[in-house]
């Protein structure tokens, strides 16, 4: 029998049309021109896609593939698939297995029915999907995959993956250019890489399938909060319950397969709650297979009777679900540019890629803001369970210290971590970091990456990876521009240094983001505070966010202002899907429940007061439930009209402003009375399963 290392090594990425497949099955001409095409170094042509095609063709049917798609991501932050078969017709009536380099390299969704922003109307239909060669193909079920952009008929991107792509081609360019005045000539490509951490829930599937909510919105609507929440901190990091283990390893199993690297898993803070997180990959290979992981951690819930909830905040009164991005930078040499070395004071390339970044991220907070805007979001950012709506820059102790230094003129020094002696003979020495981590900070320095802890566990990495990418990609192409023109190249660096860490010193913060006290000291510093999603959308169409992307060629201002559209449009239908799902449940379900517990307490109270005891606690049960009863229709009334009124609104940022300043506080009148019904009705007569039970029972 194989032990279980061979066996992992055996299944991993078995189901990925990757480079080793690839240099067994093409010719190796074809071969070469593949590496070179996906390098950017060459361009397709149909013979070389017709001889790619053929060989994928092959290696699918021996996976038992029988049919293959265009899979992308359309604005809706998903996935789109088309399932065409390789059954091709004959003229003699029979069938053969055919897969054509034009099949392969474009398909033609319909793309008036995906969200568009404007660019396409309903009667314009024509859309196109085009093979990404950098992500892998990949056989699921009995298809075989071909990741995608997709775009308009008239060549607007219509999707996630196209301006990530473009900004990874942006940043590579103006990075190079940097590295090259900085004396490194061997660098011919850099590209951003990512390692997202996935958070989510798991519950019972017999508990979701009675909660319409859930089922509906994503999140619970109604829940009393449970006797007990996380107070205890006993569920972070601990013991994982067999069946959860079980799923887990399933879980791991069908990603390794698929060749997403899944290496830790454990219990997060809340109950219920878990996290994933891979290996780096390039960004838009990890993009991909973070997709695929959102979609596998759902799949595998249902064959182990549970339900993966990926809302950024399914259960109020316990911490939500983010999705933390850790964002580096690699040259095609093999070096990771965030990486400080031994005495980062002196490495002048770490200093002025660390100091592009601390600009880019002081420069275009707002726009980092905005790519983490939603209403899963909202209930998270600012709510002592994630970093706040302030963005700003972690740097811990040891490079905090050299940008002062900067700022005053040169770093001459670097801290030390040295050993950490636990004073314990049996247990060795530590070697201890330089610096302290920050899990409060919206953008933490950890060690040779950037982790951005805003991103909602549900998004789409690609929006927040895109933005990095570009805001990074003008900074440095700012750098290169001026280290390019110098007569002494690292006398005009020190000089560039020196007045980043002066002019973004106020971006910088190492202490705990969660006070009272960073809010008023943000605001002091001018740093932006939007708590509102619908408000921090608005600020896409800021001139200095549109002439940023124009300049890189990431989105024109016509793709831009879609987007900004289809993000309001977004925010208005979940609140409105939200506000219906509350209607339904508190008319059909808890109002019925609540009358007929007033009911019976009427009922007992006669029974009482007939045999001539009188009991002034039931009078005041019923006096209470009574009470509350009217409140949850008074609550209903006034949500119906509220939405009523947004529902006519035809501009949609008055109308998400409408959902956002009506809508939103009438649901949560209407919640309100309800979780106090909650804990006084019958738990017989209550319909929907409680956050104990949900929390708490597997």
């Amino acid at each position: 029998m194989k032990n279980e290392h061979s066996q992992i090594t055996d299944i991993f990425g078995i189901n990925v049309f990757n480079d080793s497949v690839m240099r067994q099955r093409l010719p190796k001409t074809a071969y070469k021109q593949f590496v070179a095409i996906r390098k950017g170094q060459g361009d397709f042509n149909i013979n070389i896609a017709d001889v790619i095609a053929n060989a994928m063709k092959d290696w699918a049917l021996e996976k038992g593939a029988t049919h293959f798609c265009h899979w992308f991501q359309p604005m809706t932050g998903l996935t789109a698939e088309k399932h065409d078969s390789f059954i091709s017709p004959t003229p003699d009536g029979k069938t053969i297995m055919e897969f054509s380099g034009k099949l392969l390299v474009q398909g033609e969704p319909d793309a008036s029915s995906f969200p568009s922003g404007g660019l396409r109307a309903t009667f314009e239909a024509r859309g196109y999907t085009a093979w990404d060669c950098t992500s892998p193909v990949f056989v699921k079920g009995k298809t075989l995959y071909i990741p995608c952009a997709f775009c308009s008929y008239t060549g607007e991107a219509l999707d996630k993956k196209t301006p990530l792509l473009r900004s990874m081609e942006a940043l590579s360019k103006h990075a190079v250019r940097v590295l090259k005045a900085l004396g490194e000539s061997d660098v011919q490509s850099v590209t951003s890489t990512l390692g997202p951490e996935q958070e989510y829930f798991l519950i019972d599937r017999d508990f979701y399938e009675k909660r319409l909510d859930l089922v509906l919105a994503g999140r619970t609507l109604f829940g009393a909060p449970s006797p007990r929440g996380q107070e205890m901190d006993d569920h972070y990091f601990g013991t994982l319950h067999e069946r959860i283990a079980a799923y887990m390893n399933d879980v791991n199993t069908e990603l390794w397969k698929l060749g997403v690297s899944a290496t830790t898993q454990h219990n997060e803070v809340s109950p219920a709650q878990y996290e994933i997180a891979p290996v780096f990959a390039t960004v838009n290979v990890a993009t991909d297979h973070n997709q695929l992981t959102m979609e596998t951690l759902e799949k595998i819930a249902l064959r182990h009777n549970f339900v993966c909830l990926l809302h950024e905040k399914p259960f109020a009164g316990v911490n939500g679900s983010g999705k933390h991005n850790n964002w580096s930078l690699v040259t095609d040499t093999g070096n990771n540019l965030l990486d400080p070395g031994t005495t980062p004071h002196d490495n002048m390339v770490f200093l002025v890629f660390l100091c592009a970044v601390i600009r880019a991220v002081d420069k275009y907070a707002t726009l980092l803001r905005a790519s983490v805007a939603n209403t899963g979001n909202e209930h998270r950012l600012g709510a002592n369970e994630a970093p706040p709506a302030i963005v700003s820059v972690f740097l811990g102790d040891q490079l905090n210290d050299i940008l002062e230094q900067l700022a005053a003129g040169g770093a001459k020094s670097s801290r030390k971590g040295g050993d950490l002696k636990l004073g314990i003979s049996t247990l060795p020495a530590l070697p201890k970091d330089c610096t302290d981590r920050n899990r409060t900070s919206p953008f933490a320095f950890t060690g040779n990456r950037f982790e951005f802890r805003m991103v909602g566990s549900k998004q789409s990495c690609s929006g927040p990876s895109f933005v990095i990418n570009s805001i990074v990609a003008d900074v440095l192409s700012e750098i290169a521009g001026a280290l390019e023109k110098a007569r002494d190249v690292r006398k005009e660096a020190q000089k560039l240094l020196k007045k980043i860490a002066k002019d973004h010193q106020r971006v910088i913060f190492n202490g705990d983001n969660y006070a009272d006290a960073w809010v008023v000291e943000a605001e002091k510093r001018g740093l932006p505070n939007i708590r509102s999603s619908v408000e921090s959308i608005e600020t896409i169409m800021d001139k200095q966010n549109v002439d940023l992307f124009k300049k890189l060629k990431v989105l024109t201002k016509q793709e831009l202002h879609a987007r900004t559209e289809i993000l309001l449009e977004g925010y208005a239908a979940s609140i409105n899907i939200e506000a219906l799902t509350t209607l339904n449940i508190a008319k059909r379900q808890i109002m019925p429940a609540c009358v007929e517990y007033s009911g019976r307490l009427a009922s007992s109270m006669s029974i009482v007061a007939d045999s001539g005891v009188k009991c002034s606690s039931m009078q005041k049960s019923l006096k209470k439930v009574c009470g509350l009863i009217d409140e949850l229709a008074s609550g209903i009334e006034s949500l119906e009209a509220a939405v009523s009124k947004a529902q006519g609104i035809s501009k949609p940022n008055t109308q998400a402003r409408a959902y956002r300043d009506a809508v939103i506080p009438a649901m949560s009148s209407v919640r309100e009375a309800a979780d106090l019904l909650e804990a006084l009705v019958d738990a017989d007569l209550w319909p929907l399963p409680s956050y104990a039970e949900m929390l708490f029972l597997k």
